[in-house]
Order: structure tokens, then sequence, then C-alpha cells
């Protein structure tokens, strides 16, 4: 059985239901609507189709909304358009067009957010470029790493240079149109601070949408305890991150945000370039399989796919591949290490807040996991808090989540080696435990005879984990 979890980005390539449909029965467990291309109706008939699809496939799919936050783009390209190094650019703020010459980019200050000796980035690496003057109204610049623009790619601008706050006008309208009709999870791109993660307004989950951070700037870092604690859970956003930090910092970087948000209790996704020569190629390099195996060992609750399959050539193959990738690195994941570890690191709640009670409740079920022949834990959790805390401890057990609201459902299709089960009925703690059990061997999940841990509070509303008893499936 595969823990990690799996996102996949639709665009273009998923857009006929046989490729939607064959991705989630490959094993998608999010799927990841990318609002910076395409209309709000497109994004919106990408939503409702998992939604038909994933409901006739009797899965639980996630459906994370990722904003485009204040990202700079260049005025658009009529046709593909080549660049080699030592060809001298002209960069300017505008919004018309853009050729060899002229770059032009919506940003006002685009200019007085350079100096000479800087570096351009364009399309998540695309083409580089090096600035070379600065003049009152434009950047001449010289392209050090040759590439191929189309369309309207992004232009990276520091972090602390970027003027635009998010989450942007834009991204609020996005928001209140995909809240509307129940979205699972919401990224926040270009995130800097908690303030960012509270400016976005929406009820707690579950009644409103899990929030995901995408920690993609510098400042990010520096402030990264507020966000995870002002977040349901982390996107590890390596492409504009990587911008923003030496190169040789990125895989230390990633392995610490990790670390601090599953010690935390919050899901942390690592995102971008993974199977990046997918798009085109039909297996992926062997640099990359190590990528997504390490990925795992770090402990990410999930795996990304961006244009893997949005605009590859076969996404359906391509989530297979993850799959495989990941499946196979979960199989020698060092399970006892990583919980002495986590046990290592501070609790998740301040004292006296009530959930250090279930802090308390799941590292004891985590032991009884490793001193028991334990098939499965049971979480039975109403916002799915209990499961998350669960999950921090990466047990070899099986993970189920039970709950009665099918928003949490979904949102737990992001924790690591967690199956979503869905409850019919609330009740009191015993009559929910007895049911918990009940729904388990009837969907297969546990056999009659398996030894299992049960781990509730006093009801579905309660607010915190208090039991935990050690039982037999009848």
């Amino acid at each position: 059985m595969r823990r990690t979890k799996l996102v996949a980005s639709l665009g273009p390539a998923t857009d006929d239901d046989s490729v939607l449909r064959g991705i989630i029965r490959a094993g998608v467990d999010v799927a990841r609507v990318n609002l910076s291309h395409g209309s709000v109706d497109e994004g919106m008939e990408r939503y409702n189709a998992v939604r038909r699809i994933a409901a006739e496939e009797g899965r639980h799919v996630g459906i994370l909304a990722d904003l485009p936050g204040p990202k700079v783009r260049v005025a658009k390209f009529s046709e593909e358009t080549p660049f080699a190094n030592g060809d001298k650019v002209k960069i300017v703020a505008g919004t018309t067009a853009s050729s060899r010459k002229v770059v032009e980019v919506d940003y006002p200050d685009i200019v007085s957010s350079f100096v000479v000796g800087d570096r351009v980035v364009i399309g998540d690496g695309r083409m580089v470029l090096e600035v070379r003057d600065v003049e009152n109204d434009a950047l001449q610049a010289e392209v050090v790493h040759a590439g191929t623009l189309t369309g309207q790619p992004g232009v990276h601008v520091p972090a602390d240079k970027l003027s635009m706050s998010t989450p942007t006008p834009h991204d609020l309208k996005l928001l209140d149109a995909f809240v509307e009709v129940g979205v699972d999870m919401v990224a926040i791109s270009f995130v800097k601070s908690a303030h960012d993660m509270r400016r976005v307004g929406t009820e707690p989950h579950p009644r409103g949408p899990l929030l995901v951070a995408k920690i993609e700037t510098r400042a990010a870092i520096e402030n990264l305890e507020g966000i995870i604690e002002a977040s349901g859970a982390i996107m590890v956003a390596r492409g504009d991150l990587g911008n923003e930090l030496p190169i040789e910092d990125l895989p230390i970087t990633q392995k610490q945000i990790i670390q601090r948000c599953i010690a935390g209790g919050k899901p942390v996704i690592t995102a971008t370039q993974m199977l990046e020569s997918m798009i085109t190629a039909p297996a992926p390099t062997r640099a990359e399989a190590s990528d997504v195996a390490n990925a795992v060992w770090d402990g990410t609750s999930a795996v990304m796919l961006s244009g893997e399959t949005a605009v590859g050539v076969d996404p359906i193959n391509v989530v297979r591949t993850m799959g495989r990738i990941a499946r196979k690195a979960d199989e020698v994941f060092d399970h006892e290490a990583w919980a002495r570890n986590v046990t290592a690191l501070r609790m998740t709640a301040d004292e006296g807040s009530g959930r250090e009670v279930t802090d308390a409740m799941t590292v004891a079920a985590w032991r009884a996991v490793r001193e028991l022949d334990v098939a499965a834990v049971l979480c039975i959790s109403g916002t799915g808090f209990t499961v998350r805390q669960m999950a921090r401890f990466r047990p070899e057990a099986m993970i189920l989540g039970l709950t009665t609201d099918t928003r949490t459902l979904n949102q737990l299709s992001m924790s690591w080696g967690t199956t979503p089960v869905y409850l019919p009925t609330a009740g009191t703690r015993e009559e929910m435990m007895a049911e918990a059990v009940k729904v388990a061997v009837a969907e297969g999940h546990v056999r009659s005879g398996d030894q299992v841990a049960l781990l509730g509070g006093d009801g579905i509303g309660a607010k915190v984990t208090n039991n935990l008893r050690i039982v037999v499936a009848p």
C-alpha cells in the first residue's frame, strides 16, 4: 500500500474524461486546479469533472484550488521566440507585446526592482538574463541561459522587492467562486507571513477549505513557524523558492520545512519539477526518480505533479510512474527512526488548550502500534485534527480517518498514510467506536480477528481526543 499521497495538476492534457478517469484510477489523491492559467470557467469545469468522475469511481479525491498570487508575467509573445546566449534584450514595464529585442513586463516597478549584476529569471528558469545597465525606464540585459519563450511566462521578482501583497484582489474573487461550490483546499501563493494567511478570511476547515501556504519566498522561510501555525497545510514550492535561495541551500531547506511541518501535525506537499522530463518522455531521469524517493524519506505527506500531468503527453503514465516510485520508497521508510525524531520535537499545542491531551493520546497509539500486533489505527474525527496528529508519527499500521463530514473526508486525502472512511451516523462515544469497527470490516480495510486501535473523543464534535482502545475486530 502506498502511504505517500499524489497530487496531480489538471490542464489541457487531462480535460478528456478518459484521461481524468485514468489518472484517478492510477492513484491520484488530490487534483490541483491551477488558477494561474486559463479562465475561471475552465477551472470550474475541471473542478466539476473531478467531482463527477470521483463519485462514479467511488473515490474520495480532494480538490486543491491554487490561487495565482501576485504573479508577474511578460506581455504575450505572438509565437515561439528563441533566445541565444549573448542576445541583448531591453526589459520595460508594459502589457502590449514582447519580442526578441524588447520584453515587456506587467509590473510597474520592474526597473527599480533590479540592479546591475542581478539575474532575471523567466519561465521558471527557461531563460535567464543578467542586468548590464539600469536606465530610467528600462533594464538593459544579456541572455546568459538561452531558451525559447512563448505565451506569457512568469518573471521572478525577489520577494523583498515585490510591492504586491498576497492574496491579491483577483485571488479573493477566485476564492469566493470556489468556496461557494465547496472546494476542499486552497493554496495561497507567495506567502510572506502568517498575516497573509489570516487575510484570506475563510471559515476554519472543515466548514471552509483547508488553507495551504506555499513556501516560495525568503520571507516565508524567516517566518515559517508562524505560517505553519496559521495554515492547514504547507507546500514546498521549489520553483520560485529555488530562485530566492542559493541552489545549494534548497535541499537542506526542503528537509527542514518538512520536518517542522510534520512535527506540528500539518501535511506538507513537495512540489515542482519532480518528474519534469516526463512532460515529453515516457520515463523519468534517474535523478528525478531519486528526487521523489528522497522526498518520501524526508517524510513529505504528498508529492506533486505540475506540467507533467497538466500539459504532458501521457498523464496516466506519469501518475503510475510516480506511484510506483513513491510506493517502493514507502516500503523501506524508516518508521521507527522517524517517530523517535518526532517525539523528540515540541508538541503541537499550547499548554491548557486541551490539544495537548490529543498529542499524548496519539503518542500512546503509536507506542501501541509499535509494541502490539495492531493492523490499523481507526481515528474518529470531525475536523481531521486527530487523524493528522496520528499521521505525523508515520506508523507502520494503516490509518483510517473516520468522519461524518464529507468535506473532512476530501481534506484527509492529503494526509500521509490515511484512508478516508465515511461514517454514516454520529452518536455517543460507544456508538461511534462500535460503528467505526463495523464499517472498517465491511469495507475490507480490516479483517475479522485483526487487532485495531480506536482513537477518538467523547463524540464526533469533541474538542479533545481522550480515548484509546485496543480491540479485536469481530
